[in-house]
């Protein structure tokens, strides 16, 4: 991916950051300062985002590890201000393997929670879920809901999410893979409108959701049609 540096190299597989990346820090840096007026509370949203994107980056290590076991190589997992991406040479075809290849990203970060509570419930400063939040209480106590939502987020059944691939590994049990496909499309498709819908009378930010969810699912029919 252009404008792209690496950053690390893990288990054979190389970390990189796009350029767009260090806008959304900036972005959130100058966040934080403007809301308290204070560069500790501008280095602490900047150390809580890099905290975040560090549970993404395992969450996409979970696919490349899982893949690597029926021989898909990664070539690079990018950073980008919406989330990573791992470049797996191809995908898996096998609806059981692909099947696991994408729960494995959000199981990794439900494994993080987990492993959250126990550190929080250890230290008794465990919180019921309805109180946390990703504003306040330590890094700790705001990285538990978000790995949640991150793993709750990506099980949404439609393309390019985990769900949407979950769900055509489902389908392609029962029918052929370029049906099971457009199926799988069809409702991530009907999803988008839905949070579209949503979006235009509540949260601007659905709308964004939302498109890139459908140019998501119709590219991914596109290229299995073509393939």
């Amino acid at each position: 991916m252009k404008w792209s540096w690496k950053i690390a190299r893990v288990a054979g597989i190389d970390v990189k950051i796009h350029a767009t990346f260090l806008l959304i820090i900036i972005w959130i840096g100058v966040s934080y300062y403007m809301t308290s007026g204070t560069l500790a509370a501008a280095a602490n949203g900047i150390i809580f985002l890099l905290a975040l994107f560090l549970c993404v980056v395992l969450h996409e290590f979970g696919h490349a590890l899982v893949a690597r076991r029926y021989g898909i190589q990664t070539a690079d997992i990018t950073l980008l201000p919406i989330g990573g991406v791992a470049r797996l040479e191809r995908m898996p075809e096998k609806p059981d393997e692909e099947l696991r290849v994408a729960l494995a990203g959000p199981a990794v970060n439900l494994i993080i929670a987990a492993v959250l509570a126990v550190v929080l419930y250890a230290t008794g400063s465990l919180q019921g879920l309805t109180s946390l939040t990703q504003t306040s209480g330590s890094l700790l106590q705001r990285l538990l809901p978000v790995n949640l939502f991150l793993a709750l987020f990506n099980l949404i059944p439609a393309f390019p999410m985990d769900g949407g691939r979950v769900a055509r590994a489902l389908l392609a049990k029962r029918m052929e893979y370029t049906q099971a496909t457009q199926v799988a499309a069809t409702l991530g498709q009907v999803i988008a409108f839905i949070f579209g819908l949503i979006g235009l009378f509540s949260n601007p930010f659905l709308v964004f959701i939302a498109l890139f969810i459908y140019m998501g699912a119709a590219q991914e029919a596109s290229m299995v049609q073509v393939k």
